[in-house]
């Protein structure tokens, strides 16, 4: 059983030359022309003859990323895939997030594997030669970059860092898509627009400025544009007094800080409340997820230099570093060393920044507020399940009392994936597959928990549903009310 072609050259080690010889005496009865599996059982070709071997050597260009666990080889990495093809069952139910885009169109290609098949053979540089290919740029359009197989799939198929490697070796030293600076330098423009929040929002939400600014930048005419905070949480922050207690430093990200100040605050006060002073940086610096996830990575090289120049103190004191965009605690935790191999402070980064709820685990005598009775429907972020893991947060709204159902999948927003011309169909039916079904047949009074900026906007936008953050529903403020 299972000789077959691959282990035919072994069978003497398990049968005796007579009887190798009764096998081709039967076959040649039966088969005389050797027409019916030539080279396997009878007569078996090298064991080695058929492998395709990865001419690796063809990518001749430096990678972006390190590849720690590949030798430092994007052709080794993306030859991890061997064709299991977990990544195009329904993992939702269990938890999984791979392969949103399959899940949606239902088509070979839009599955991990499809795309591992396709890198496989730019890496061969036989019928894929370029990283400007159509065929590249085909089988990687509908990957939302979310990481859910790096975790899913039994091989540790990245296919969300594969992506941005792709576009950065693609569009290194060219001209990009409008998007790529529309969205990828989003942390630019938020900064720009927190000097007049209220004079941004009042101009993009004018029917022809948010046209042409859609246009101009990529965007798909049915996403609506996220508005401004009147107050970004920087300037909040600013204006009130710290409190006593052990120091910790909270990462105010530009989502947190340009669009959900709510989130910091509530935060904040759930920190304290827990007996932490909370710091943050003087001046606003940016992991460089943005840049990451449109392969723009020597940005985000510089991006992160300047977040680890300012983070220097706070990881040389040993500081908790709290991050509550999961996207963006994931590039610490992950995506900084495979970028800043060299660099010792991605490494102390990796190892000081933490999720809300890992911190409040680990806090001698904090105990959570009494969350019996509730109801909470949350979507775990894609990056949270595939790099941090959801288990931490889980174990904190077990032991708070509440009831909750963690949806799989993705929320099919993804970042910038969902913003872009050409993915919005693809978006809506991505949060079809778990997230939206979860929301409708939630219990009218049930809370949507969702961590991540993206999958409150998606809520928002598909469903009409506002959604909050952990640290939102921990917040004493809410508590108390």
């Amino acid at each position: 059983h299972a000789d077959g072609r691959a282990r035919s050259e072994l069978l003497p080690h398990m049968y005796s030359a007579d009887a190798i010889a009764l096998f081709g005496q039967v076959k040649r009865i039966f088969d005389p022309g050797d027409l019916l599996n030539p080279g396997v059982l009878v007569d078996p070709a090298p064991l080695d003859a058929d492998l395709r071997l990865p001419r690796s050597h063809r990518i001749t260009r430096r990678p972006g990323f390190a590849y720690p666990h590949d030798a430092g080889d994007f052709a080794t990495a993306v030859h991890r895939c061997v064709g299991v093809g977990k990544c195009r069952a329904d993992n939702t139910a269990a938890g999984g997030v791979m392969c949103p885009s399959y899940l949606a169109t239902r088509d070979e290609k839009d599955s991990t594997r499809g795309r591992a098949r396709v890198l496989q053979e730019l890496a061969q540089g036989q019928l894929v030669t370029s990283f400007r290919d159509d065929a590249v740029r085909e089988s990687l359009d509908l990957c939302l970059s979310c990481k859910g197989c790096s975790s899913d799939c039994p091989a540790g198929v990245d296919m969300a860092t594969y992506k941005a490697e792709v576009l950065y070796q693609r569009y290194r030293h060219r001209p990009r898509p409008a998007a790529h600076y529309a969205l990828g330098w989003l942390p630019r423009w938020a900064r720009l627009a927190g000097h007049a929040p209220r004079f941004a929002n009042a101009t993009l939400r004018s029917a022809a400025v948010s046209g042409v600014a859609k246009r101009a930048g990529g965007i798909d005419p049915r996403r609506p544009l996220p508005q401004f905070a009147r107050e970004t949480f920087r300037r909040w922050f600013a204006h009130r007094t710290p409190a006593a207690g052990t120091p910790v430093l909270l990462w105010a990200d530009t989502f947190t800080n340009a669009f959900s100040p709510a989130v910091g605050q509530a935060a904040v006060r759930v920190l304290e409340h827990a007996g932490y002073s909370v710091r943050i940086l003087d001046k606003q610096v940016c992991c460089g997820l943005t840049w990451i996830s449109t392969g723009q990575l020597d940005g985000a090289r510089r991006q992160l230099r300047r977040a680890l120049d300012a983070l220097g103190p706070a990881l040389d004191a040993g500081l908790p570093i709290v991050g509550l965009e999961p996207s963006c605690t994931a590039v610490f935790r992950e995506d900084a060393t495979r970028l800043l191999p060299q660099d010792p402070r991605a490494a102390q980064a990796q190892a000081s920044v933490v999720t809300l709820a890992e911190l409040l685990a680990r806090t001698p005598g904090w105990r959570p507020p009494d969350l019996a009775g509730v109801t909470a429907v949350a979507q775990p972020h894609c990056h949270q399940h595939a790099v941090m893991g959801w288990d931490a947060d889980a174990a904190l709204l077990s032991r708070a009392g509440a009831t909750v159902e963690a949806v799989g999948g993705c929320c099919g927003l993804a970042g910038n994936f969902g913003v872009e011309r050409g993915h919005y169909d693809v978006s809506v039916a991505v949060a079809e597959t778990a997230l939206l079904p979860a929301v409708r047949r939630a219990p009218h009074d049930a809370v949507l928990l969702a961590d991540g900026f993206s999958c409150r906007t998606q809520l928002e936008q598909l469903a009409g549903a506002d959604s909050i953050h952990l640290a939102q529903l921990l917040d004493p403020e809410r508590i108390a009310r």
